[in-house]
């Protein structure tokens, strides 16, 4: 079942962009880092409980190439592994 709820990135979590649009999540309050590659890095810029999923697979269609046809599956799986790591939830 898909939400209707916007994806939100934890205000506490620190992006730090590298170079070649990759970046680096820190999570102060773990310490725990994770690293994201750029089509990562895209999404989590719009977890900013403005934009819906579908918001994000649209942007996603009309700026990358050879997006999979199940890209919609792929930012979701990405949502849930930033929320089981406490990263980001969702506004209701």
């Amino acid at each position: 079942m898909v939400s209707k709820a916007n994806p939100i990135a934890s205000p506490t979590v620190v992006l730090r962009e590298e170079f070649d649009d990759w970046a680096i999540l820190f999570d102060p309050d773990t310490a725990d880092a994770f690293g994201l590659n750029p089509v990562s890095v895209f999404i989590w810029k719009r977890l900013d409980g403005q934009h819906t999923l579908e918001d994000v697979r649209r942007e996603i269609r009309l700026t990358c190439k050879n997006v999979p046809d199940d890209v919609e599956k792929h930012i979701k799986e990405f949502i849930d592994d930033l929320i089981e790591n406490g990263l980001a939830g969702y506004e209701l």
